[in-house]
C-alpha cells in the first residue's frame, strides 16, 4: 500500500470496489500518477473528456486493451516517442485489431463497421431480439429461478451477435470456448492475451466464412462486409475482413452480456423500480443509461502519450501510459449530483462515459443499448417480481458477488435470481 491505496492492476480488493478506488484517486487529483505501475489515473469527467477527444493525435490507443501490463518493450527517450513506437508497434498486444489502431488506419477500418451497424439494420433485428429473449426465458421460467449470467445475459448477446453476423449455430459454442476468459486478468490466462492477435484461434474459421460469402453472399453482416470497400474504393484483403469480424464477434457478445447482468442485479434489489419500469416501459432506456453511468461493464481504457504534453495543468512526459478511468468520471460529483445514488431521473443521463468518447467511442453502442433494453423489458414483462437469491448472494444489506478478476472489465461471474412468473 502507498498513500493508503492498493495497486489497481494487481490487488484483488479493487475488484470488489473500483468506485472507492477511483474516488480516492480523484480526491488527490483528477489526473494523478499512481506509484505501482507509473500510469496517470484520469478520474475526472472533464479531464477524461479532454483526454478521449484529443484532436492533436497526442495520444495513441496502441495499449487500449491491456494498459501497462505487460510494460512497453522499450524505454521512452526524448520529448517524442513516435519513432520508438513505430519500431515495435506490430508486436504489441492486440496490435492487429481495430481497438488499437490510430490515425487514418483507424478511421478507415472503423468506418467499415459503422457503415454496417446502421439504425435500419438494428431496427430490423429488434423483432428477433424480442423473440430470442422470450425463448431464453421460456427455458427457465418454470423453475422460478435462474443464473442470469450464463442463462440470460451471455446467451442473449451471443445469439444476437451470431445471428446478426450470420455465424452458423453449430459453431457458436466452440467460438466462445476459443475466445476464452477476458483479457487483462489479475489471475487466469493473461499470458494467452498478449500477442498481436489473441483471437488467432478463430482465424481459419472466419477465413472460411468470408471465402464462402465472397462466392455466395447471404443476407447477413459478414456478407455485406465481404462486399465492402475502403472509402477510396480499394478492395479489403481477406485477412482484414477476418480480423474485423473476429473482433466484432468477441466484443459484441462479452461486454453487453455483463451490462445486462448488472442491470438485472440492480433491479433485483429494487422492487419499486421494477414496478415503475413495468408500468412505464418507455423509461427502460433511461434506466439502462443510469446503469451505464453507475456500474458499467468497462472500467478503464488506456492511452499512450506520444509527446510531452499536459492534461488539466499536469505535465505528462512522452511515453506515459494514461489510464482513462471511465467509471471514475461517471462518479465525479463535479458533473453528476449525488453520484453514489442510482437515479433514472437525473439530468444528463447520456453524459456517462461508459462507451468512451471521441474517435474511439464504441461503434457498437447502439446495438448494446438495444440488446440490454430489450432483455430487461422482456424479463420485466414475463415476471411479477424478481429478487436476488439469499442462498447465493446473502441477505439484503450484506450482499456479496463474485467478479472476474480483471482490472479493465466489470464482469459478474454469476447472478442468481428467484422470481414469480407473470
Amino acid at each position: 500500500m502507498t498513500d493508503g491505496l492498493p495497486d489497481f492492476f494487481t490487488d484483488k480488493t479493487v475488484i470488489d470496489d473500483p468506485i472507492g478506488y477511483f474516488n480516492a484517486m480523484r480526491s488527490k487529483c483528477p489526473v494523478a500518477k499512481e506509484p505501482y505501475q507509473g500510469t496517470f489515473m484520469v478520474t475526472g469527467h472533464q479531464e477524461l473528456t479532454e483526454l478521449l477527444t484529443d484532436k492533436g493525435d497526442t495520444y495513441s490507443s496502441c495499449l487500449s486493451v491491456l494498459g501497462p501490463l505487460p510494460p512497453l518493450p522499450f524505454t521512452p527517450a526524448g520529448p517524442d516517442i513516435r519513432k520508438q513506437l513505430d519500431a515495435v508497434r506490430d508486436d504489441l498486444p492486440w496490435s492487429q485489431h481495430l481497438v488499437c489502431f490510430d490515425g487514418q488506419k483507424h478511421t478507415d477500418h472503423r468506418a467499415l463497421l459503422v457503415s454496417l451497424l446502421t439504425y435500419k439494420r438494428l431496427k430490423q433485428n429488434e423483432a428477433y431480439l424480442k423473440g430470442l429473449a422470450d425463448t431464453l426465458i421460456d427455458g427457465f421460467v418454470a423453475d422460478g429461478r435462474c443464473n442470469v449470467v450464463p442463462q440470460y445475459g451471455h446467451a442473449t448477446t451471443t445469439y444476437a451477435i451470431s445471428d446478426l453476423m450470420g455465424i452458423p449455430e453449430a459453431d457458436r459454442a466452440a467460438l466462445l470456448e476459443a475466445i476464452g476468459a477476458p483479457p487483462s486478468q489479475i489471475d487466469g490466462d493473461v499470458d494467452l492475451k498478449i500477442g498481436p492477435d489473441p483471437l488467432v484461434a478463430l482465424k481459419d474459421l472466419f477465413d472460411g466464412y468470408f471465402r464462402d460469402r465472397l462466392e455466395s453472399p447471404c443476407d447477413d453482416l459478414m456478407s455485406e462486409l465481404a462486399q465492402s470497400h475502403f472509402r477510396d474504393g480499394t478492395d479489403i484483403p481477406l485477412d482484414t475482413l477476418s480480423l474485423l469480424a473476429r473482433f466484432l464477434f468477441g466484443a459484441g457478445q462479452d461486454t453487453t452480456s455483463h451490462l445486462i447482468s448488472m442491470a438485472i442485479r440492480i433491479l433485483a434489489d429494487d422492487l419499486p423500480l421494477q414496478q415503475r419500469l413495468r408500468d412505464n416501459p418507455d423509461r427502460i432506456g433511461d434506466f439502462i443509461e443510469e446503469v451505464l453511468r453507475y456500474d458499467p461493464p468497462v472500467k478503464v481504457a488506456y492511452r499512450l502519450a506520444l509527446a510531452d504534453t499536459e492534461l488539466a495543468g499536469v505535465e505528462i512526459p512522452a511515453g506515459s501510459i494514461m489510464t482513462a478511468c471511465l467509471v471514475g468520471g461517471n462518479h465525479d460529483a463535479r458533473r453528476f449530483d449525488d453520484p453514489a445514488v442510482f437515479d433514472i431521473d437525473r439530468s444528463g443521463l447520456r453524459d456517462n462515459l461508459a462507451f468512451s468518447r471521441g474517435k474511439h467511442g464504441c461503434p457498437g453502442a447502439p446495438l448494446a443499448r438495444m440488446e440490454s433494453r430489450i432483455a430487461v423489458e422482456r424479463l420485466l414483462a414475463r415476471t411479477r417480481e424478481f429478487h436476488l437469491s439469499e442462498k447465493h448472494h446473502g441477505p439484503s444489506g450484506e450482499r456479496h458477488f463474485n467478479f472476474v478478476p480483471t482490472y479493465t472489465f466489470r464482469s459478474l461471474i454469476d447472478l442468481h435470481i428467484e422470481f414469480t412468473a407473470a
